[in-house]
Protein backbone atom coordinates (compact mmCIF):
# COMPACT_ATOMS: atom_id res chain seq x y z
CA UNK A 1 0.00 0.00 0.00
CA UNK A 2 1.01 3.61 -0.37
CA UNK A 3 0.15 6.84 1.40
CA UNK A 4 -2.90 7.52 -0.79
CA UNK A 5 -4.46 4.08 -0.37
CA UNK A 6 -3.66 4.07 3.35
CA UNK A 7 -5.46 7.38 3.84
CA UNK A 8 -8.42 6.24 1.75
CA UNK A 9 -8.70 3.02 3.77
CA UNK A 10 -8.69 4.99 7.03
CA UNK A 11 -11.28 7.49 5.77
CA UNK A 12 -13.52 4.85 4.19
CA UNK A 13 -13.37 1.66 6.30
CA UNK A 14 -15.00 -1.48 5.00
CA UNK A 15 -17.88 -2.76 7.12
CA UNK A 16 -17.41 -5.93 9.11
CA UNK A 17 -19.82 -8.80 8.50
CA UNK A 18 -22.89 -8.08 10.59
CA UNK A 19 -22.46 -4.29 10.46
CA UNK A 20 -24.89 -4.14 7.54
CA UNK A 21 -27.58 -6.60 6.44
CA UNK A 22 -26.18 -9.66 4.66
CA UNK A 23 -28.24 -9.05 1.53
CA UNK A 24 -26.51 -5.69 0.89
CA UNK A 25 -23.06 -6.43 2.36
CA UNK A 26 -21.37 -6.91 -1.03
CA UNK A 27 -23.01 -3.79 -2.46
CA UNK A 28 -21.87 -1.73 0.52
CA UNK A 29 -18.33 -3.06 0.20
CA UNK A 30 -18.29 -2.18 -3.51
CA UNK A 31 -19.57 1.31 -2.70
CA UNK A 32 -16.88 1.83 -0.06
CA UNK A 33 -14.23 0.59 -2.48
CA UNK A 34 -15.47 3.08 -5.08
CA UNK A 35 -15.26 5.88 -2.48
CA UNK A 36 -11.70 4.81 -1.68
CA UNK A 37 -10.72 4.84 -5.36
CA UNK A 38 -12.25 8.29 -5.83
CA UNK A 39 -10.38 9.61 -2.82
CA UNK A 40 -7.09 8.19 -4.11
CA UNK A 41 -7.69 9.88 -7.48
CA UNK A 42 -8.50 13.19 -5.76
CA UNK A 43 -5.47 13.03 -3.48
CA UNK A 44 -3.20 12.16 -6.42
CA UNK A 45 -4.59 15.00 -8.52
CA UNK A 46 -4.20 17.49 -5.69
CA UNK A 47 -0.63 16.49 -4.96
CA UNK A 48 0.22 16.57 -8.68
CA UNK A 49 -0.83 20.22 -8.58
CA UNK A 50 1.57 20.90 -5.72
CA UNK A 51 2.74 18.59 -2.94
CA UNK A 52 3.56 21.31 -0.41
CA UNK A 53 0.15 22.98 -0.74
CA UNK A 54 -1.73 19.67 -0.90
CA UNK A 55 0.17 17.22 1.30
CA UNK A 56 -2.14 14.15 1.34
CA UNK A 57 -2.42 13.43 5.07
CA UNK A 58 -2.83 17.07 6.03
CA UNK A 59 -5.35 17.53 3.24
CA UNK A 60 -7.35 14.51 4.46
CA UNK A 61 -7.36 15.87 8.00
CA UNK A 62 -8.51 19.27 6.73
CA UNK A 63 -11.28 17.63 4.70
CA UNK A 64 -12.44 15.68 7.78
CA UNK A 65 -12.43 18.88 9.84
CA UNK A 66 -14.52 20.60 7.14
CA UNK A 67 -17.03 17.71 7.12
CA UNK A 68 -17.24 17.91 10.93
CA UNK A 69 -17.90 21.65 10.71
CA UNK A 70 -20.62 21.05 8.12
CA UNK A 71 -22.19 18.35 10.33
CA UNK A 72 -22.11 20.71 13.34
CA UNK A 73 -23.81 23.43 11.27
CA UNK A 74 -26.46 20.94 10.12
CA UNK A 75 -27.12 19.83 13.71
CA UNK A 76 -27.58 23.46 14.81
CA UNK A 77 -30.06 24.08 11.96
CA UNK A 78 -31.97 20.89 12.83
CA UNK A 79 -32.14 21.90 16.49
CA UNK A 80 -33.40 25.34 15.45
CA UNK A 81 -36.06 23.62 13.36
CA UNK A 82 -37.09 21.40 16.27
CA UNK A 83 -37.33 24.31 18.69
CA UNK A 84 -38.67 27.09 16.46
CA UNK A 85 -40.64 25.61 13.56
CA UNK A 86 -42.49 22.54 14.80
CA UNK A 87 -46.14 22.65 15.84
CA UNK A 88 -48.02 22.58 18.01
CA UNK A 89 -45.01 22.84 20.35
CA UNK A 90 -41.25 22.65 20.13
CA UNK A 91 -39.33 19.42 20.64
CA UNK A 92 -38.23 19.00 24.23
CA UNK A 93 -34.69 20.15 24.90
CA UNK A 94 -33.96 16.82 26.61
CA UNK A 95 -34.87 14.87 23.45
CA UNK A 96 -32.83 17.15 21.20
CA UNK A 97 -29.93 16.96 23.66
CA UNK A 98 -29.96 13.15 23.64
CA UNK A 99 -30.10 13.01 19.85
CA UNK A 100 -27.33 15.58 19.35
CA UNK A 101 -24.99 14.51 22.12
CA UNK A 102 -25.33 17.89 23.81
CA UNK A 103 -26.44 18.75 27.30
CA UNK A 104 -29.97 19.98 27.90
CA UNK A 105 -28.61 23.45 28.68
CA UNK A 106 -26.40 23.28 25.58
CA UNK A 107 -29.50 23.13 23.40
CA UNK A 108 -30.44 26.61 24.62
CA UNK A 109 -27.32 28.13 23.09
CA UNK A 110 -26.83 25.70 20.20
CA UNK A 111 -28.46 28.00 17.67
CA UNK A 112 -29.37 31.60 17.13
CA UNK A 113 -30.77 34.02 14.61
CA UNK A 114 -28.45 32.82 11.83
CA UNK A 115 -29.59 29.21 12.07
CA UNK A 116 -33.24 30.23 12.35
CA UNK A 117 -32.86 32.42 9.26
CA UNK A 118 -31.22 29.55 7.36
CA UNK A 119 -34.08 27.19 8.27
CA UNK A 120 -36.64 29.86 7.38
CA UNK A 121 -35.00 30.31 3.97
CA UNK A 122 -34.80 26.54 3.37
CA UNK A 123 -38.45 26.00 4.29
CA UNK A 124 -39.90 29.19 2.87
CA UNK A 125 -41.85 29.85 6.07
CA UNK A 126 -41.43 31.74 9.29
CA UNK A 127 -40.80 30.24 12.73
CA UNK A 128 -43.55 30.00 15.30
CA UNK A 129 -44.50 33.37 16.78
CA UNK A 130 -43.11 32.58 20.26
CA UNK A 131 -39.51 32.80 18.98
CA UNK A 132 -36.98 31.70 21.59
CA UNK A 133 -33.43 31.60 20.17
CA UNK A 134 -30.97 32.22 22.98
CA UNK A 135 -27.51 32.39 21.44
CA UNK A 136 -25.17 35.32 21.93
CA UNK A 137 -26.35 36.87 18.64
CA UNK A 138 -29.87 37.23 20.03
CA UNK A 139 -31.04 40.87 20.07
CA UNK A 140 -32.15 40.33 23.67
CA UNK A 141 -28.52 39.66 24.64
CA UNK A 142 -28.98 35.93 24.83
CA UNK A 143 -31.94 36.09 27.20
CA UNK A 144 -34.81 34.14 25.68
CA UNK A 145 -37.66 32.07 27.00
CA UNK A 146 -36.94 28.41 27.60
Amino acid sequence: MNLFTDIAAICHPLPAPGDVPDDVFNDVCESVQAEREEMVRNLEAATDAGWEENEPLLSAISMARYRRSQADDEIRRLIAYGREFTSPRPYARAHLAAASGMSDSGIRSAYGHGEVAAVEKALGRSPRTDWRATSSDSPAGGQGAS
